[in-house]
């Protein structure tokens, strides 16, 4: 027995097909879900480029869909509920998953939109978590038309923080401003006054720039780097009053965090913004449209027709 899933494939333009994977068997601590649709990241890109996944592995880190298979231990949720994880291979029809990996999707949040919390929601609550967002603190947010952008935005304005999101250009900025944003710059060279924090989506020069608005004491969390530019520092940019550059990584285990961003997005104070959509035979066009930044959000698959 098999089941479809998007897999490693350097072959194909984007280093993306489908192929068929064994079918998942779960273990004691594992539930077995359907998946019904799931969410495009950078990461899966770069995975699939990068040798870290072999060739014919399934890709994947974001998804939602119904449990059909308990675990057998009796931990996690039962048959029949609906869920959100974050997990390797999660771009298969049927996933095995940890129940440290799920959460819950409770009525009034549409599992499509769950399927868009976890990798780019994760980040936004961790980082802003790691450097100890609060009242008052000023916090800039870089690559803020993205998925981890805006969720970073928006969670940083509900901690009461004053919100600076920069974009690359006046169009990536629609929206901010609703989504809780105090100021939306293009680039960063119209910001005058020092940070507290920083969330940097997008390395390079503007990596630089960030460091530089750093006040005493403050924090940046480099969290993605979209542009893939090197960020060279000048002499002695390090030297000074201390301040830390803090490197990120996604940690699996997630289901508390993953329950508080849909808790969140059931009360409407989190929103998924859904950039993109389509079928996942449509993949290469959502790879294309998020790799030239012409997604704002996330760009979401649905694995079944009208799911």
């Amino acid at each position: 027995m098999s089941t479809r899933a998007l897999v490693v494939d350097p072959s194909a333009p984007t280093s993306i097909g489908f192929g068929e994977i064994p079918s998942p068997v779960a273990g004691p601590g594992q539930v077995l879900v359907d998946v019904l649709h799931a969410s495009l990241n950078y990461a899966d890109l770069n995975n699939a480029r990068s040798g870290r996944v072999p060739v014919g592995a399934p890709l994947g880190l974001d998804a939602a869909g119904i449990v059909v298979q308990g675990a057998a231990d009796g931990s996690g949720p039962g048959v029949g509920t609906r869920v959100v994880l974050f997990a390797d291979g999660a771009f298969a029809k049927r996933v095995a998953v940890d129940v440290s990996a799920v959460a819950e999707v409770p009525d009034g949040v549409e599992l499509a939109e769950a399927a868009a919390l976890p990798t780019a929601g994760l980040a936004a609550l961790r980082s802003l978590r790691s450097a100890a967002v609060a009242p008052g603190k000023r916090v800039l947010v870089t690559g803020a038309s993205g998925g981890v952008g805006r969720y970073a935005v928006k969670l940083a304005a509900l901690a009461g923080a004053y919100v600076i999101a920069s974009v690359g250009s006046p169009a990536r900025g629609d929206g901010l401003i609703d989504a809780g944003a105090d100021e939306v710059v293009i680039g960063l060279d119209d910001i005058k006054e020092p940070v507290d924090i920083v969330v940097d989506t997008v390395g390079g020069p503007q990596l630089v720039l960030a460091w530089e608005l750093l006040a005493p004491g403050g924090s940046l969390q480099s969290v993605g780097w979209t542009s893939a530019e090197p960020a060279v520092f000048p002499p002695y940019a390090t030297v000074g009053p201390p301040k830390t550059l803090t490197s990120y990584v996604n940690e699996f285990g997630a289901a508390t965090d993953l329950a508080e961003l849909v808790r969140l997005a059931a009360e409407r104070t989190l929103v998924p913004e859904i950039g993109w959509r389509g079928p996942w035979e449509r993949f290469a066009e959502a790879a294309d449209a998020l790799h030239a930044r012409r997604v704002t959000g996330k760009a979401v698959f649905d694995l079944e027709p009208n799911a």
